[in-house]
């Protein structure tokens, strides 16, 4: 586990040298729930360098390849999501237990002074456990929906920090004190952002070339990715170039699709430098998860919006229609078929390509709707939870 200083444990867990000052941040699974934390954390640590933010993450690949960098402490906890089988249920509920006991022990050996949950199974226990034990416990709500977890622990946290005015409506009566607007925290080096003819040089693009971005999140989405494919057989790529980001599970088979289109792309299975790709993006198809609403929103760059469309609550949706609302995007439902999913882009498209005016107004009104300091404003309400701000 490149980027921990552990100890090993009981049943190959770990648990990292005791600090003064430990925050706990639990959560992980995906760069939409670990980003907002860093960045969080990097804004505590600027205010007190003595804070040691010790993340409780998940065991996907994800979460090392997004933490390891930060140089910031990470547990992989053994949690995984509950199951509808019999099979999964039994092995969700042996993870929860050793999550249990591995938390216990973290509780009791690093004795953190607060716990910030970051959505997701991965929070759950964690929070729960740490608020039992009366450490001051908060979540980030970054959608407009929240989500199981998070609905489950307003009942124990002081404060959940949101991305959206519009949470309330789907937030109990109950808990809605709780709530505070801060945005969404984005990455460092997000605002502002890198020099455009820094960033495309990086990322192996032409700086003066109109740029087409193409991604769905950290792990890419298939539907999105053959959407677009589909979709380039009938439109006309005039004075752009692509930037895909396909997911690591997606990056061969989309380059090989490029290659039978004969259309020159950029594709790269994943990056954590954000930053780089909205300083070059003048147009962007993605997903709408909560980071990516609050990066494109920071950066002004207009979307259009294929959200997941497999969760129950269609919060990516909610999401994205805040911001379609507001004139910042485009909405296009994901049909799950690439054909019928290249019939409702291809328009849409088409038109926001050459159309240069409709692109600097919705980029815009997306800069209206951007907290980029959000990160700052969870630091600041976490401290001021906690007595110190």
């Amino acid at each position: 586990m490149d980027g921990c200083r552990v100890k090993p444990t009981f049943r190959g867990a770990t648990v990292l040298e005791s600090s003064k000052k430990t925050i706990l941040f639990a959560g992980g699974g995906t760069g939409g729930h670990l980003f907002p934390g860093i960045a969080v954390a990097q804004a505590m640590v600027r205010r007190d360098p003595s804070i040691a933010p010790l993340f409780l993450c998940t065991t996907r690949p994800i979460d090392q390849t997004i933490l390891a960098p930060t140089g910031f402490e990470f547990i992989p906890q053994p949690i995984v999501p509950p199951a509808r089988s019999v099979g999964g249920l039994l092995k969700f509920w042996r993870s929860w237990r050793e999550t249990r006991d591995l938390v216990r022990q973290v509780l009791r050996e690093r004795n953190p002074m607060a716990a910030l949950g970051l959505g997701g199974y991965a929070a759950g226990v964690a929070v729960r456990k740490a608020a039992k034990r009366g450490v001051p416990a908060a979540i980030l709500n970054p959608d407009v929906i929240p989500g199981k977890a998070n609905r489950y622990l307003m009942q124990y946290v002081r404060l959940v920090c949101c991305q959206f005015d519009q949470t309330a409506e789907h937030t109990p009566a109950a808990h809605r004190s709780k709530l505070r607007t801060t945005g969404c925290p984005i990455r460092d080096g997000m605002i502002p952002l890198p020099p455009r003819p820094a960033a495309a040089g990086r990322l192996g693009l032409e700086p003066k070339t109109l740029t087409l971005v193409i991604t769905g999140a950290s792990q890419g989405a298939r539907t999105v990715n053959e959407g677009m494919l589909e979709a380039f057989k009938s439109i006309t790529l005039q004075g752009w170039q692509v930037l895909h980001l396909t997911g690591k599970e997606h990056a061969d088979a989309v380059r090989q699709e490029y290659r039978d289109l004969n259309l020159a792309a950029r594709v790269i299975d994943f990056t954590a430098d954000m930053q780089d790709v909205w300083a070059v993006a003048d147009l962007c198809v993605s997903r709408s998860g909560a980071s990516t609403c609050a990066e494109v929103t920071a950066a002004g760059v207009p979307a259009i919006f294929m959200p997941y469309p497999f969760h129950k609550d269609m919060h990516q949706r909610a999401n994205a229609r805040v911001l379609a609302e507001a004139g910042a995007a485009e909405l296009v439902d994901d049909q799950k078929d690439r054909r019928r999913n290249a019939e409702r882009l291809t328009p849409v498209l088409q038109k926001l390509l050459y159309d240069a005016t409709a692109r600097q107004a919705m980029s815009e009104n997306a800069r209206t709707l951007a907290k980029p300091d959000a990160a700052n404003r969870v630091a600041e309400q976490v401290m001021q939870m906690l007595g110190v701000a």
